[in-house]
């Protein structure tokens, strides 16, 4: 259930950065909030709203782009750890994605961070996803 608000939440930036949508909203939970706060301190993000509808909630992301032509910050998002294939790392084999210009998204034991504060803390983890 889990890895299925990462896949949509990720094909749905994913979809709204190639039709070069201004925001895009996406389905809550603890999971995309906490994805969402790691794209914002990452700046690969404009900001992150929380809306209320009653018993169905959404965060609404506004995505950040670069120049006249628009070109977004976010190349690329792709997927690591899927149901089918967990991907785990250790701290000290952590990998750098693009050789540090990327963020890898890592979901360790005290909550979700990325690679750089996986390796400060010396915390091993699931990797999510990669983002460049």
């Amino acid at each position: 259930m889990v890895n299925d608000t990462i896949a949509d939440m990720l094909t749905r930036i994913r979809n709204a950065n190639l039709a070069k949508h201004q925001i895009v909203q996406i389905p809550l939970t603890k999971v995309t909030k906490n994805i969402a706060k790691v794209l914002l301190a990452e700046d690969l993000i404009n900001s992150c709203e929380e809306l209320k509808n009653g018993t169905r909630s959404s965060l609404l992301l506004s995505l950040k782009y670069n120049g006249k032509a628009r070109v977004p910050s976010i190349q690329k998002i792709q997927r690591i750890s899927k149901p089918g294939l967990r991907v785990y790392s250790s701290a000290k084999k952590m990998p750098r994605v693009l050789g540090g210009f990327g963020t890898a998204i890592v979901s360790t034991s005290k909550g979700l961070m990325t690679d750089k504060e996986a390796r400060q803390q010396q915390i091993g983890g699931e990797i999510l996803c990669y983002i460049w």
